[in-house]
């Protein structure tokens, strides 16, 4: 795990200016909070509030993102109102919050923007249950509200906006379908099934903190699209929480409730949770329940029980997640990855085939944009593939083709980009062999994505490692049919099931 976190590359050093300049907005939010005149819990409410905004608004293009932000308050107050109006209710408190769980997950179908939205909505209903929201705050905490997400906006999108800079970020769009069959509308009855239960039981083990359960369910399902990949989950919320209940022990429960070096401590763990959230769930976790305890200390109600209890909320949490991913309308991994292993090849075949117009002379052709799109669907494949190549799965065999899956597909992706940048050359001159090259590439990708119906048994032999060449261009394009032939292997030998979890 150490590993993951501090050896991990960090191209462009981006994970090190997202984290920094989290601490900053969220700092800055937190100090105009305090110094106009709001108490301690709207503060805090203020802060968690510039947090999510930072976090969650991922939207490919910076004027997206401003966008999104300036929602949140449109989703996020009306939310607010109706937690603390129910306070005193718990029958309808309870009802509503399922119901937000649901709606939250599925607004993730219309991306980014319902991604952040439905976060964000929840974790509104969440705070309020954690700080006991009544009615009469809700102007105070509308005003700190409203300043921290001001204050992290002015430090994301006018101080340091670096991605200005960058080139948009390409996000794939999730595979279409209708009703049911969209993953989007199964996982929000199955996150709304988790979640009440998460709820019932999690009143059971405590009336004060039960919330605990439902937020550990929900977090769970979030970027999950398969029972694998929520299950694998579940267990590095569980093992990041044991982790932070530790360090907490050691750490947040002798501070009482210091204030300087307790900000200071959760200046650092806001740090760790922005730093580690891409490459490693486990250490985000801790970040987080190490924050929790801190934050708590604060309230001056932390204590070992406490935290133990913590521990018990989240272990109620990832088991209704676990169930309602296993019996309620379960979305497979063997569906998912299958779905975007094929995307990613596809991917393949449009940069190959663009840039081999491209060297061929025609001037509107540009491999540049699939380069950049094969990036994150590459990284859905991963995701995907998580529960196979987890240190502690036992499925030794199927692990070591999903890793070889991987590693071809990682070298289908450097050829091409490798290919994409000689096509980039103006003097790159045209091979008459290109021609025949790229179409036993596309041939090799046809045979690798169709229907199992479909396929011939002689397809897989399609793309045939070609003799070493001194062309560039016809370099990459051999190691990309070599790299293809050598999928046929993992993907076709054995049945898809064999593979990925059915």
């Amino acid at each position: 795990m150490l590993k993951r976190v501090f050896v991990a590359p960090d191209p462009g050093l981006l994970r090190l200016r997202s984290a920094t300049r989290s601490v900053l907005g969220i700092g800055l939010a937190v100090t105009v909070c305090a110094l106009t005149g709001h108490s301690l819990v709207a503060a805090i409410t203020g802060g968690l509030a510039a947090l999510l905004a930072l976090f969650t608004v991922t939207d490919a293009t910076v004027r997206g993102q401003l966008v999104t932000t300036a929602l949140l308050p449109a989703v996020g107050f009306p939310v607010l109102a109706v937690a603390a109006l129910l306070h005193d209710h718990p029958v309808g408190r309870d009802a509503v919050f399922v119901a937000v769980v649901g709606a939250g997950v599925y607004a993730r179908r219309w991306g980014p923007r319902g991604h952040a939205l439905g976060v964000f909505a929840f974790m509104t209903f969440f705070a309020t249950q954690f700080l006991h929201t009544v009615p009469d705050q809700l102007p105070e905490l509308y005003t700190a509200v409203t300043l921290a997400l001001l204050a992290a906006a002015t430090v994301r999108f006018a101080v340091w906006c670096y991605e200005l800079r960058l080139p948009p970020v390409s996000v794939p769009a999730p595979p279409s379908a209708r009703g049911l069959a969209r993953a989007t509308t199964r996982q929000a009855i199955q996150a709304t099934a988790g979640s009440a239960f998460a709820l019932l039981v999690g009143q059971l083990l405590s009336e004060q903190r039960w919330y605990w359960a439902v937020g550990a369910t929900w977090w769970i399902f979030v970027n999950t699209t398969s029972r694998g990949e929520t299950l694998v989950r579940g267990f590095r919320r569980a093992l990041g929480t044991v982790l932070g209940i530790a360090l907490g022990l050691v750490v947040a429960v002798p501070l009482h409730g210091a204030l300087v070096p307790t900000v200071a401590l959760v200046a650092v763990s806001v740090f760790g949770i922005f730093y580690t959230a891409a490459v490693s769930y486990t250490w985000m976790m801790l970040a987080v329940t190490l924050m929790a305890g801190l934050l708590y200390g604060l309230l001056g109600v932390l204590d070992p029980a406490l935290l133990a209890l913590r521990l018990a909320e989240t272990g109620v949490g990832a088991l209704g997640a676990a169930l309602a991913v296993l019996f309620v309308l379960p979305v497979t991994t063997h569906a998912t990855t299958d779905a975007w292993i094929q995307r990613a090849l596809r991917c393949v075949h449009r940069c190959t085939a663009e840039a081999a117009a491209r060297l061929a002379g025609s001037t509107t052709a540009d491999p540049a944009p699939h380069v950049a799109e094969l990036a994150p669907l590459l990284s859905r494949v991963r995701l995907s593939l998580a529960p196979l190549v987890h240190p502690l799965s036992p499925l030794r065999a199927r692990k070591e083709r999903a890793r070889q899956v991987l590693a071809l597909l990682d070298d289908c992706a450097r050829e091409v980009r490798g290919l994409a940048s000689i096509a980039a050359d103006p003097e790159a001159s045209h091979d008459a062999r290109l021609t025949a090259a790229c179409q036993r590439v596309e041939a090799a990708v046809e045979a690798l994505t169709a229907p199992r119906s479909t396929r011939h048994p002689a397809a897989a032999a399609v793309a045939v490692p070609q003799p070493p060449t001194a062309e560039p261009a016809l370099v990459h394009l051999h190691g990309l049919e070599r790299a293809l032939a050598d999928l046929s292997a993992p993907l076709r030998s054995s049945p898809r099931s064999e593979l990925v979890d059915a």
